[in-house]
């Protein structure tokens, strides 16, 4: 009965260790590229369409209106 739990251990500790752990490392590496490019597209002078067009997205949903506030 000791092989069996320790086995169990072993097996709980890597599955959600090691799998928890790397699944949140390449969320964490997609999030940080992304951020990245969404400050790279705020500094573009013009700035992209599409970043445009998620500016006044937010803007509407958070402010209720149709344009940003500068």
């Amino acid at each position: 009965m000791v092989g069996f739990s320790s086995a169990v251990f072993i097996g709980v500790f890597l599955g959600f260790g090691f799998g928890v752990g790397c699944a949140l490392a390449v969320m964490y590496g997609i999030f940080n590229g992304g951020y990245r490019a969404a400050i790279r597209e705020a500094r573009m002078d013009p700035p992209p369409e599409r970043y445009r067009k998620a500016v006044l997205k937010v803007a509407r949903s958070v402010d209720g209106v149709s344009t940003p506030k500068e």
